[in-house]
């Protein structure tokens, strides 16, 4: 599973994760390139996270 986000939405992502799979996840930062091109999942914002388990 993989959520990106913005950092308003963060920490909602996290929430759901744990809620879904049952661990935790990782938390990573994405690169300046990815944040021009990748969109939040949950608004139309730039997603600065990834949410993911690897």
């Amino acid at each position: 599973m993989e959520i990106k986000c913005c950092k308003t939405h963060v920490e909602h992502a996290l929430d759901k994760f744990v809620a879904e799979v049952k661990s935790y996840p990782i938390l990573t930062e994405l690169s300046e390139i990815e944040k021009l091109s990748t969109s939040c999942d949950y608004c139309e914002e730039a997603a600065t996270y990834l949410v993911a388990n690897e």
